[in-house]
C-alpha cells in the first residue's frame, strides 16, 4: 500500500478528474464519505488518512463510473431527503431537494387548513420512491397516508423505504388518481411531484439515460398530468381539503388556471423557492360544486 494514497490525494485525484470529465468535483467527496460511512467533518479531519489498496480502487471504479454518467445515488444506492436515507434505483426519480420546499408548503398549509389532523387521509401520487408519502407520515403520524404510482416496480422501492423507516403507508397501484376513484376512496390532502419537464427539453445524460422518463416528462408544453388531475380531482376529493403540486419555473399561472376551473371557489397560490423560482401551486377548498 503506497503512503500517497490518502483521502486528500483520493479527493485531489477524483475533483480534477470529474472536472476534466465535465461532472461536479464534489461528488467525489460523497462517494468516499459513502464508501467509508463517514461524516463531511469526519472525512475533512482525517485527510492525512492512509486508504487500502481495495479502498482506493473501489473509490477509483466508483468516481470513473459517475464520469461517465451514472449519478451518484445510484452508484451509492441512497439519497438523503429530509434527513433521511431512501433507497433509490433506475425505477424511481431520484429526490431531489427543491421537493423538500414541497413538503415544508405542504405542512404549513396543513396547519392553517385543518383545525384537527386526527384521522385524516392523505395521499402522494405518483410517488416514486415514496419520499413524499414516507416524509408526511413520519412527520405528521396521526395522517392516514396513502402513496400510487402507475410503476410496479416504483411501488416495490417505496414499499421498501417505508419498511427501512418504520412508516405506515398503504400503497395503490394504478395511474393517477384512478386507483382511489375505482375504490371510492375520498381524500383531504393531496400531494404530488408529477411530471412537468416539457417534452421537448433537454436535459444532462446523468438525467436522462438513468432516470424513468414517465417520472420526467409531462407532455409537450409540460402541463399533461395538472390537466388530468384537474380533471379528476372532484371525484376524490373532500369538501373541506387540501392540493399541494410541485411545478416547474413558468408554470404557476397556468397550473392555477387549470385548478380555477375546476374549483372556482378554491384559495390558490403559487409558492416561490429559495431561489426565487416558482415551484408550488397550493390550493385548499372549503366546499366543492359538483355542478
Amino acid at each position: 500500500m503506497s503512503n500517497e494514497r490518502t483521502i486528500f490525494k483520493a479527493l485531489s485525484w477524483a475533483s480534477s478528474f470529474l472536472i476534466e470529465n465535465g461532472r461536479d468535483a464534489n461528488a467525489g467527496e460523497i462517494l468516499l464519505r459513502a464508501q467509508l460511512n463517514m461524516s463531511r467533518s469526519k472525512l475533512l479531519a482525517e485527510q492525512k488518512m492512509p486508504l487500502a489498496e481495495q479502498e482506493w480502487n473501489r473509490f477509483e471504479e466508483a468516481v470513473k463510473e459517475h464520469a461517465a454518467g451514472k449519478p451518484v445515488q445510484h452508484i451509492i444506492g441512497y439519497e438523503e431527503f429530509y434527513g433521511r436515507k431512501f433507497l433509490v434505483n433506475e425505477d424511481v426519480l431520484i429526490p431531489r431537494p427543491e421537493t423538500e420546499e414541497l413538503i415544508e408548503a405542504a405542512l404549513k398549509k396543513l396547519g392553517t387548513t385543518f383545525k384537527s389532523l386526527s384521522g385524516l387521509k392523505a395521499a402522494d401520487i405518483g410517488t416514486g420512491s415514496g419520499a413524499i408519502a414516507v416524509t408526511l407520515k413520519l412527520e405528521r403520524p396521526v395522517l392516514s397516508v396513502f402513496a400510487s404510482d402507475l410503476s410496479e416496480r416504483a411501488l416495490q422501492t417505496a414499499k421498501k423505504n417505508a419498511e427501512c423507516l418504520n412508516a405506515e403507508v398503504q400503497f395503490l397501484q394504478g395511474d393517477l388518481l384512478q386507483p382511489f376513484i375505482d375504490n371510492g376512496l375520498k381524500l383531504d390532502i393531496i400531494v404530488s411531484n408529477p411530471p412537468y419537464i416539457p417534452a421537448h427539453d433537454e436535459l444532462s445524460d446523468v438525467v436522462s439515460e438513468h432516470e424513468p422518463h414517465s417520472a420526467l416528462f409531462g407532455g409537450e408544453d409540460g402541463l399533461d398530468f395538472y390537466r388530468r388531475f384537474a380533471s379528476e380531482l372532484p371525484n376524490v376529493l373532500k369538501e373541506q381539503s387540501l392540493v399541494v403540486f410541485e411545478i416547474g419555473d413558468g408554470q404557476g399561472k397556468d397550473v392555477s388556471l387549470l385548478l380555477e376551473k375546476s374549483f372556482p371557489e378554491a384559495e390558490i397560490d403559487v409558492v416561490r423557492d429559495i431561489n426565487g423560482r416558482e415551484r408550488i401551486v397550493t390550493m385548499a377548498v372549503q366546499k366543492i360544486s359538483f355542478d
